[in-house]
């Protein structure tokens, strides 16, 4: 669920550089700092556009080999250069409140009038500077920008607390994933209407990991109406752990995810749900020493994944006292229901389009049966669910494997 490689951590979407050899051509723009967008205190409506700067521009060519370069195999020919901006906008925190929040979005050069937006929702990363818009090797910027190579509308959020966005990262919070992408969408709507462009109406989402599973949360929002003036065209999420309750925490128990990567996840999530849902009253009632005293710290969106793989341990056994392990293994109360409701993702609702589903046969971060069970239950509710094996590829050769597939489908619209 990674999207930034890392020698201990699984390696996902973080191999090519997209945006440092362009960044010099816009070297004197000023670029809003963290304090600067932190300290936003306008209370406007969701949406509302904040600041935006170009960031880069890319030739075609340029996009094409960066692809290349990705590793990616058959990703479709760039037909337009494009340029990226940064975007600070208005959104929601957890608890409801007007935060900020950043994101990037991609135009092609040259296309005005109406395009259809492809929103791309990244995996796990728990460093804010690794953010689409921020990092300049981001491969999630990449996988945007070659959406707008196609002729779309690229849109790609930070989600909270990274990026620019003030405060820590809610991982693994459908409501905030779904409201700082759907309040992305709205402020790219009045951003593009600068450039001569028109957003159209259906809405085409993906995301990898963290970002496949939000990526249900956000089509979801589209065909319930609730992000504005938009609606869902197609979905395709890749490698989501949509099933957190029935498979992926299970997997993490008897091994099927490994070990060292089970030990961050379960790290990032629990000190994330600490603060949304509540799991502890003292870090030292969930981890054992030394960890107890640095794992909030670590996890803080300023450090490193190398610096966070270094100072924890190789398996959650290590990390956790033995009573909160078994809390993870088999949750009861207020933690169940909250993994209940966030595993209605896929249990809900009715998507009106067909939804595509990508998953590899050896993928150790996010299982490939997470596919299967979302499959199932919105199959129960009468959606049209198509799964897509990628094969005996691990988590982020899925992504690898998938991209190319879902850049050609989309460059139809």
């Amino acid at each position: 669920m990674t999207s930034r490689a890392s020698k201990a951590v699984a390696a996902t979407l973080a191999t090519a550089a997209l945006l440092a050899a362009p960044l010099s051509a816009y070297a004197a723009v000023s670029q809003p700092t963290l304090s600067e967008a932190a300290v936003t205190s306008v209370h406007t409506s969701r949406g509302t556009l904040v600041s935006a700067v170009p960031i880069a521009r890319l030739k075609a060519a340029e996009l094409d080999k960066a692809a290349v370069d990705a590793g990616f195999v058959g990703m479709p020919k760039s037909r337009y250069d494009v340029t990226a901006y940064r975007l600070i906008y208005r959104t929601v925190g957890p608890s409801g409140r007007s935060t900020t929040a950043s994101g990037l979005v991609v135009l092609p050069d040259g296309r005005r009038g109406a395009l259809t937006a492809a929103e791309y929702l990244h995996g796990t990363m728990a460093t804010k500077e690794y953010a689409p818009s921020v990092d300049p090797e981001s491969t999630d910027g990449l996988v945007t920008a070659l959406f707008a190579g196609t002729g779309l509308a690229g849109v790609a959020p930070d989600y909270l607390g990274l990026g620019l966005g003030p405060g820590k990262h809610p991982y693994i919070d459908t409501r905030t994933e779904t409201t700082a992408s759907v309040d992305l969408l709205l402020a790219a709507r009045s951003f593009a209407l600068k450039h001569g462009v028109v957003l159209k109406r259906d809405v085409l989402v993906t995301g990898f990991s963290q970002g496949g599973r939000a990526t249900i949360g956000v089509a979801r929002a589209l065909t319930r109406g609730e992000a504005g003036p938009f609606r869902l065209g197609a979905a395709h999420g890749v490698s989501g752990p949509y099933d957190l309750l029935g498979v992926e925490l299970p997997a993490v128990f008897s091994g099927a995810v490994e070990p060292h990567v089970a030990t961050m996840y379960l790290a990032y999530f629990t000190t994330a749900w600490d603060r949304t849902v509540g799991l502890y009253d003292d870090p030292r009632a969930a981890f054992r020493a030394p960890y107890a005293g640095i794992v909030e710290g670590l996890l803080d969106g300023t450090h490193s994944d190398d610096e966070i793989a270094a100072r924890l341990p190789g398996s959650p056994a290590e990390l956790f006292t033995k009573e909160f392990l078994a809390k993870l293994e088999h949750p009861a109360g207020r933690f169940r229901q909250a993994l209940v409701q966030a595993d209605r993702i896929c249990k809900d609702w009715t998507p009106g389009v067909p939804v595509h589903l990508y998953s590899g046969t050896k993928d150790t971060d996010v299982v490939a049966t997470n596919a299967d069970s979302c499959a199932a239950s919105l199959r129960a509710r009468g959606a049209d669910v198509r799964i897509h094996s990628m094969g005996a590829v691990d988590h982020f050769g899925t992504a690898m494997a998938a991209y190319p597939q879902i850049v050609r489908a989309f460059s139809r619209y």
